[in-house]
């Protein structure tokens, strides 16, 4: 089994690209008309899914076999709410630089402070939301400062 992508079924398809596009540094690699858009970037692939455009746009969207609603009805998967059970984790060589320009792109009003957690070793990160309400972290190299974390 290989990994395909991870995609994330969104609310507001738009804004959702231009979040991951500031995020990433990157434009969107492939789109599918306004349904699927993908961001393919170092060997991996991270997707927004329009969660409206299927049921906005019968006529586009052929579907074939059984209909299963927990599955396939787009429109409650998107309207549900989001139980903060997934998260996408990213590394950056410099987190506090790192933590500095996701801070200065405004792209999100939930953005924590760099933490630190340690139960083998030492780990440094951040966290913040995107549109949909989905938890990024983001970890790294990274020094603190004499007395941040006493």
């Amino acid at each position: 089994m290989h990994l395909g992508s991870i995609y994330l079924i969104v609310d507001d398809f738009y804004k959702s690209i231009k979040f991951y596009e500031k995020l990433l540094q990157i434009p969107v690699t492939r789109k599918n008309m306004d349904r699927f858009a993908m961001f393919e970037f170092e060997g991996k692939c991270i997707s927004i899914m329009n969660g409206h455009f299927d049921a906005e746009n019968p006529d586009l969207v052929v579907h074939k076999g059984e209909y299963i609603e927990y599955f396939d009805d787009m429109k409650s998967i998107v309207s549900a709410h989001n139980a903060r059970k997934f998260v996408l984790n990213f590394w950056d060589e410099n987190l506090r630089k790192e933590y500095e320009r996701v801070k200065n792109l405004d792209i999100t009003d939930k953005l924590t402070k760099i933490r630190y957690v340690c139960n083998v070793s030492p780990y440094y990160y951040f966290q913040f939301t995107d549109p949909d309400g989905n938890i990024i972290e983001v970890t790294g190299e990274y020094v603190p400062e004499e007395g941040e974390f006493e």
